[in-house]
Formats: C-alpha cells, structure tokens, sequence
C-alpha cells in the first residue's frame, strides 16, 4: 500500500526533482527543453518554482513517504496564475526555459482560453519516479482530492500531454473532453473532465 501524505515546504527540493525526473520523456517537457541532457534538472526548476510560489499555499499538493511521485492540485477558483504572478517569475522562467520561452507562452494561453470556467479542482501535475511508474503510485496520489470532489460534488480537470496516460485517468473517472496540437507545431495533448461520483 502507497503511503500518501501531503507535501511541506521541505519537501520542494526532492520532489521537484523527482517530478523532473518523471517528466524527462514528456512530450510537452521536450518540445520546450529540447535539450535531452539538460531537461530534468530544468524541468526540476520549473516544478520547484511552481511549488513555492503558487502550490503549496493551497495546501492541496500530495507526495509519498520517500518522495517516489507527487499530485499538484489547485482547489476551485485558484488554479489561474495571473499576469501579475508570471511577470514577477519571468526571470526564474527565462533562466529555465531560454528562447522556448514565446513557444510556452503562446501554449500556456492557447491551453488557458480552454480551460473550463465552472468550479473544479485542478490537477495541474501529477508525475511519477520512471523506475516506480505503474505500481499504483499516481492513482494513490490523485485519491485524496478525487474522494474530496466525490464528497463535495465538485468536478475535476486535467490535461494531459502523454496519451497512453489517458486510460489511467478514464479508470478515476475522467473523460475527454478535447484533444489539441499546441500552436507551433507543438505536441498534443488530451483535455479531460471528472463528474463527482456521490458515494463512491
């Protein structure tokens, strides 16, 4: 049984790398980081400046006991970062992701303008350590909050930007709602929708 608390300030480092680590392959990850040798370590930085500045406020972030995988979640009516927020990490974002920074941008707002205006939680990360992936780590990450959805009668939302993560995310109860090219020829990626499941 996986072990499921949530994350603390102490916790950012390790599993910000962790994270980077079990983003080393995504498609949308290397489209922005093209750079193989170096995209964990920048992807780390990128879920650490996530997690300090945005996340863990909202106290809605999942981790294991050693770190092996990590949920980030935003609770209804928080998940828009405003334009106020980006400009003041801008530096951080540029230091990270160099000249991809328009290709992000223009991504970030093309996914943004889709994203669904009723309350939900927003599951904006969810990632697994490779060497761990498929032993049940990211279903007993997104249980917390999905049991808190079912309970509350709040729906949830994600995107996804691998496709043979799809079907994981169907068996929680999640369903496609679009499927999208990023602009710039950019990779796609999988829209999906929750219904709280009352006495699940």
């Amino acid at each position: 049984m996986v072990e499921v608390r949530k994350a603390t300030a102490g916790d950012v480092p390790g599993l910000a790398a962790t994270l980077g680590r079990a983003f080393q392959d995504d498609p949308v990850m290397s489209w922005l980081l093209p750079d193989q040798s170096r995209r964990a370590r920048k992807a780390a930085r990128w879920f650490e400046l996530q997690m300090e500045r945005f996340v863990l406020k909202h106290d809605q972030c999942y981790t294991t006991a050693d770190l092996e995988g990590g949920a980030i979640w935003a609770p209804p009516g928080k998940w828009l970062v405003s334009v106020g927020d980006q400009a003041r990490v801008l530096p951080q974002l540029v230091s990270i992701f160099g000249r991809r920074i328009p290709a992000g941008f223009r991504a970030f707002n093309f996914i943004e303008k889709r994203h669904p205006k009723a309350p939900h939680y927003y599951l904006a990360v969810l990632g697994t350590e490779p060497a761990r992936q498929g032993k049940g780590i990211g279903s007993a990450l997104m249980r917390p909050v999905l049991e808190i959805c079912d309970r509350e009668g709040v729906p949830a939302y994600l995107e996804s930007s691998k496709e043979r993560n799809v079907p994981l995310y169907r068996r929680h109860g999640f369903e496609v709602t679009e499927e999208l090219d990023l602009p710039g020829q950019g990779p796609r990626v999988w829209l999906m929708w929750r219904e709280p499941r009352p006495g699940a």
